[in-house]
């Protein structure tokens, strides 16, 4: 279970049914008392970069402009002062309930002063970010995580519920302030309970300082922040997940994917074709008329006339020819349906007008929540095209019809470029894209498809629009995604992302570090059972799990092991702690679930960090078998890697970031789970930090607290 020493015991306590995570090295835990508040504060120097491969950069973007909230109702926030002569980005946000409809279904969910997504950050490398974030949700905390950020220095600002930071209580109000460490595709999103589920989220980008370049050239950039998105509240997505009433129901699959906050559910921006077969094969093409005939009965100023009309044509069928009616019966009778047809028409347009201000009526009419997203784009230039993904679940596939693609950044580190017709990517990664408008002057489809689950979500549709074309709309079917199971597919794009850097051949004296001769791997199993709460599992005064023994079969669900391979399947909560400067090796090891030859994939992302992914291989691993075929030559720098079914993946980071860092599965509903870990890392240099009391205490004791604070200074690597 994940270690949270500082959330609600009582709702850990409603976990039964967790996400396993067996280790085979045994590290002492670390105390409860995660950042003890220091006595006094220092300035912050210019930032430092953390050792790393050199990152990709962007193109400059405008500064952004501040949008207004009122004044904190509570606690006051942290004021940080900023480093001499360095810009501050300063956002103001109000995180708050929404009415949206981003599939044109109008649901609850939260949003950043009214919108979603929320508002894009832009800065670059070195600048400060500072968002004041105000709680207007009323019935629950809140928190925002910088996903790729590293924290260097301000651990505090990494926004993660109970971990580094009490939850910002509703009503009150916190400063996040911290330094764009390197260029690269980012985004945020919240990091309590299952509220990125709920839509918080948006994306973050860091270009190039002033004067500096990357290596790679393009005449403008496209983004697309991806995700997924439920019908069902998140609230009681959580309940099943956390067996309530011993009652544990999966989420399932999401109704609609949307691009950059954008989807259709009732129906297709493509024509029906191969594309979603399989899927929903009765899907219906979204129409133009339809949102027309929706803004046309909305607008009709009178009613009346349809009433006079009717009436009208009825006088004169009816009362004219005779008919053997009286003249007052026959009037009667016409009045009557000229008085009904006036209702019809009032209904009309009260049911259009209303699907309008719930912007439920298609994606084709005014106001819309759910319009088609254009790129338009000029012929003969090279774009680079950003994609992120936040999804709670599904992996994702991206193609852009008859174009190909090449990648050149992989969550914020420069790759050696490769190119390709379409990539995978996981909840948690971020990649950079070059792509050249060097075909007929058209429109063409940017399709997003389910992979890796069998899907039951039709893909999301963009349009890429050539901008000296006369064609608006792409005329051909949309590319069809890959086979959701085609493994093999997805690995064999994942394995060509190297390291621009050759370290063992580089002039630069960029070296690898290694982990010290005794020190062996942290191998964390990952599976899943059904558990029963057991006395000590919140006790972090014992140790964690020393390892899976050498009879477990990862090729077999936990209750199908032998006894003495499925006793130390346990709960852990427990705090993996990490001195100062240490080499890290870990090894993600995938194993069946509940059933039989059922294993999934799990990205694994990483606070405070980039890591070096060494390999991946199928089976088992081992260390003595495996080591020796690592890739220690050219390993790519990422925070997010998944680790395939029935596989391993192995990575290493240096320890060089004082905090206390998550490590845990990104599908949203596997970290609610408890699919996850914690590295407190350098605690004995902690007191260097003056981490801010502010972030550790809630309520009225940070009231009691409040004070000015500056930012804290560089650890020493």
């Amino acid at each position: 279970m994940m270690a949270t020493p500082c959330s609600s015991l009582a709702m850990q306590l409603l976990m039964c049914c967790t996400l396993m995570l067996v280790f085979a090295r045994p590290v002492a835990p670390a105390s409860r008392g995660l950042m003890p508040p220091a006595a006094t504060l220092a300035t912050m120097p210019p930032a430092a970069t953390a050792p790393s491969a050199p990152a990709p950069s962007i193109a400059p973007a405008p500064a952004p402009t501040a949008v207004p909230a009122p004044a904190p109702t509570a606690v006051p926030a942290p004021s940080i002062a900023p480093a001499q002569e360095t810009k501050i980005r300063d956002y103001t946000w109000n995180v708050e309930y929404i009415l949206w409809a981003p599939d044109c279904k109008q649901r609850g969910m939260i949003g950043i002063n009214g919108m979603f997504p929320g508002p894009t950050i832009t800065a670059k490398a070195g600048e400060r970010i500072r968002v004041i974030v105000n709680n207007k949700l009323h019935t629950e905390g809140v928190v925002i995580h910088w996903h790729g950020m590293q924290q260097i220095g301000t651990p505090w600002a990494d926004g993660t519920a109970s971990i580094s930071q009490c939850p910002i209580n509703p009503g009150e109000t916190f400063n996040y302030e911290f330094t764009a460490d390197k260029p690269g595709t980012y985004f945020y999103h919240g990091h309590y309970g299952m509220q990125r589920a709920a839509g918080l989220y948006g994306s973050l980008i860091v270009d190039v300082p002033e004067g500096k370049k990357e290596p790679f050239k393009y005449d403008g950039e496209l983004s697309m922040l991806l995700s997924d998105w439920y019908h069902e509240a998140l609230y009681a997505q959580a309940a099943g997940l956390e067996r309530k009433g011993k009652h544990f129901q999966w989420i399932g699959e999401p109704q609609t994917l949307l691009i950059n906050g954008k989807g259709q559910f009732d129906c297709t921006l493509g024509n029906g074709t191969e594309f979603q077969s399989g899927i929903r094969d009765n899907a219906m093409t979204c129409k133009r008329e339809d949102g027309k005939d929706v803004e046309a009965a909305c607008d009709k100023v009178d009613c009346g006339d349809d009433g006079d009309k009717e009436e009208a044509a009825c006088r004169e069928k009816e009362c004219s020819s005779g008919g053997g009616k009286d003249e007052a019966e026959c009037e009667s009778e016409c009045r009557k349906k000229g008085e009904a047809a006036k209702a019809k028409c009032e209904d009309k347009k009260t049911v259009s007008c209303e699907m309008i201000r719930r912007s439920e009526c298609g994606p084709f009419c005014r106001e819309t929540q759910c319009g088609p997203v254009v790129f338009n784009v000029e012929p003969g230039k090279t774009y680079r095209l950003r994609i992120a993904s936040t999804t709670s679940l599904s992996a994702l596939n991206v193609q852009v019809q008859n174009h190909t693609l090449t990648v050149v950044e992989a969550d914020g580190n420069y790759v050696k470029n490769f190119t390709v017709d379409d990539i995978d990517i996981y909840s948690g990664e971020s990649y950079s894209v070059l792509l050249t408008t060097n075909k007929t002057a058209s429109s063409y489809w940017i399709s997003v498809g389910v992979r890796g689950r069998k899907p039951k979500t039709l893909p999301a549709l963009a349009i890429l629009n050539y901008t000296n074309s006369n064609i608006n709309w792409p005329k051909d079917a949309p590319p069809k995604t890959p086979k959701w199971d085609d493994v093999e597919r997805s690995k064999n794009f994942t394995k060509k992302i190297k390291n621009t850097i050759i370290y063992q051949t580089n002039t630069d004296n960029k070296n690898l570090p290694k982990p010290a001769a005794d020190q062996q791997p942290i191998i964390m199993l990952n599976t899943q059972e059904l558990i029963g709460i057991m006395s000590d599992v919140f006790d972090a005064a014992v140790e964690a799990p020393r390892t899976f023994v050498e009879g477990y079969d990862v090729h077999k669900p936990p209750e199908a092991q032998a006894p003495e391979a499925r006793g130390l399947a346990t709960v852990s909560n427990r705090v993996y702690k990490l001195t100062h400067g240490h080499v890290v090796d870990v090894v993600l090891q995938n194993a069946d679930m509940l059933r039989d030859d059922v294993s999934e994939a799990h990205p694994w992302h990483l606070h405070g960090h980039d890591f070096w992914v060494l390999g991946y291989g199928e089976g088992r691993y081992d260390h003595e078998e495996h080591a020796k075929d690592l890739n220690m030559e050219n390993p790519p720098l990422r925070n997010t890697v998944v680790v395939f079914p029935h596989g391993w993946t192995a990575i290493r980071f240096k320890a060089n970031n004082t905090g206390v860092w998550a490590f845990h599965c990104h599908i949203e509903p596997h970290l609610h789970m408890g699919m996850g870990v914690i590295f407190a890392e350098g605690m004995e240099k902690l007191r260097e930090l003056n981490v801010p009391k502010e972030s550790m205490m809630c309520g009225k004791t940070a009231a009691a607290m409040a004070r000015q604070i500056a930012p804290a200074p560089y650890p020493t690597p």
